[in-house]
């Protein structure tokens, strides 16, 4: 069931809505019991045989973290076999569903051998579920999480608003917030609710999913092998960076709001990255929860352990100013590179996705190492930031938008026409009916190498105004946990003590104006649902 739906918005949950209030007003516990059958059958509604690939899964974690709670202070060693097995189980049961195609495509191709390749069906949300247990296990293995029953688990799991595409969410964050919420209505939460959700269903439909109409042939294109331009590469690279932030960024308002009707709120997970003035920025504003899981569980561990290694063979440790290259690469590179590789894999099963991962490793890297030199050549950080400031935001905004077009590119050969078509290996086009129409200057852009193309004008006027509208959207205007800071839409969100005067002007307000806003984009919102459209990262 996808939130961009009349079975949902009409049918689902008010459903779901209505039965949770009616068991709070009676008892907490059957309202909680309500909402995880809720969320399975949200689970359910696309394939029933989910919930059989599911169900086991959860009670097996279950049992092995009960197993981590009984022995963990007992018998260590006994726990941490307990702990490793858990992670293997799991990595086990994403990599049979999700991996196991692209091993034996890989192996084909390497040693040409004779796998035959079977359609498995992804269940929904693996990726996501997977680091949420796996997280879990290794909370209750060091003492994070001490309370926990079957039902709170369950619940945990499944909460329907975060399942399929997130945020990745720590039972430490979210079971105080379900043992305290008083599981009744509150207008507040309604309130901040519905603005979160209607805000985030005209970002995908409005704005996301008309952009997969102008970027869909020229990379289908790019997959024949058909050469493009400079102006249909940008086109391509431009409209899928947009078109997967609107998207991304709508799904992460709807879950805010959905959470919300329940009186929870789930951790940030995308924050304007598109205004990140360096990749490190980026990284901590898109998919923030990702970023979070795989820097507390991979990168801090490998890091901790590699320094251990460093002193206790009386090498030099990470040391800002001081640092020497080798503790460069061994105490920051080599982990942030197995980092962005195991965030490449974890995206899609294909070369692409891995060394789009890649790619970002080295991004981070270089620009890791640009702030231990940076100051040594500009040592006034002041006049720095100030003045270069536009340059990295440029370098960044570039360098994203080029890696975006690898990882929506289905396959590496694509990904290089693609590429070479930015750079003008292929000339400059213009619409041959434009072309047509431009009398003698059209012969001085020949000259220049400037060509007649195959699309439209219309087709390039219509890229050119999409592009720019969601372009200042996305880098001029404040999102939407800035609108709604002063009610906390998600965790740790705060208002701003010194608003800009944009920001004032678009802060959300409970009043008559922001209603019928409200009212007015919802109505845009739903008219425009149209033909069903998945979110992107659902297939992750």
């Amino acid at each position: 069931m996808l939130f961009n739906s009349y079975s949902f918005i009409f049918g689902f949950l008010p459903a779901v809505l209505i039965g949770f209030y009616v068991l709070g007003s009676r008892r907490r516990d059957w309202a909680l019991l309500w909402l995880t059958a809720a969320s399975l059958l949200f689970y359910a509604w696309w394939r029933p045989i989910n919930v059989l690939l599911i169900a086991p899964s959860i009670l097996i974690n279950y049992s092995l973290a009960r197993a981590l709670e009984q022995t963990g202070e007992a018998k260590p060693a006994f726990a941490r076999t307990i702990l490793i097995a858990g992670i293997v189980f799991n990595l086990c049961f994403l990599g049979y569903f999700k991996y196991l195609n692209f091993a034996e495509s890989a192996l084909n191709d390497a040693f040409g051998t004779g796998f035959v390749l079977t359609q498995l069906i992804l269940p929904l949300g693996i990726s996501f579920i997977t680091f949420q247990k796996i997280a879990f296990l290794v909370d209750v293995q060091a003492g994070r999480v001490s309370r926990f029953s079957l039902a709170d688990y369950g619940l945990f799991v499944l909460f329907f608003p975060q399942l399929i595409a997130g945020p990745i969410v720590h039972y430490r964050e979210m079971m105080p917030q379900f043992r305290a919420v008083p599981c009744r209505y509150d207008p507040e939460n309604v309130a901040v609710g519905i603005s979160l959700f209607f805000f985030g269903l005209a970002k995908k439909v409005i704005l996301a999913d008309p952009m997969s109409q102008l970027v869909a042939p020229l990379y289908a294109r790019a997959a024949a092998g058909g050469a493009q331009s400079m102006t249909e590469a940008w086109i391509a690279a431009l409209g899928f960076t947009l078109q997967i932030y609107f998207d991304f960024s709508g799904y992460s308002d709807m879950a805010l709001g959905l959470a919300r009707f329940f009186g929870i709120k789930l951790p940030v997970n995308f924050n304007s990255p598109l205004q990140a003035t360096s990749i490190i920025d980026f990284w901590l504003r898109w998919h923030v929860s990702l970023t979070r899981f795989l820097t507390a569980y991979i990168y801090n561990p490998l890091t901790l352990n590699l320094t251990r290694k460093r002193l206790a063979a009386g090498k030099p440790i990470f040391g800002g100013r001081n640092t020497s290259v080798p503790a460069f690469l061994n105490l920051l590179a080599m982990p942030t590179i197995l980092t962005m590789l195991v965030s490449g894999i974890w995206h899609g099963a294909g070369y692409t996705y891995i060394l789009w991962g890649l790619l970002h490793g080295v991004l981070l890297c270089i620009n890791h190492a640009w702030r231990l030199i940076r100051p040594r050549i500009w040592p006034n950080a002041k006049v720095y930031s100030a003045r270069m400031a536009p340059v990295g935001f440029l370098l960044t905004f570039l360098s994203v938008v080029a890696a975006m077009v690898m990882f929506r590119a289905p396959t590496l050969s694509a990904t290089l026409m693609l590429w070479k078509g930015m750079v003008g290996a292929y000339g400059v086009t213009l619409p041959a009916a434009v072309f047509s129409r431009l009398g003698p200057i059209a012969g001085w852009l020949s000259a220049i190498g400037v060509q007649p193309a195959w699309t439209s004008g219309s087709l390039l006027l219509t890229a050119v105004v999409r592009i720019g509208c969601l372009l200042a959207i996305a880098l001029l205007m404040p999102n939407t946990l800035r609108m709604l800071a002063a009610f906390e839409p998600a965790i740790g969100v705060k208002p701003d003590r010194t608003p800009s005067r944009v920001a004032r002007l678009f802060t959300w307000a409970p009043d008559g104006a922001w209603a019928l806003g409200l009212a007015c984009i919802a109505l845009a919102g739903i008219l425009s649902l149209g033909q069903l459209s998945e979110f992107l990262y659902w297939q992750f």
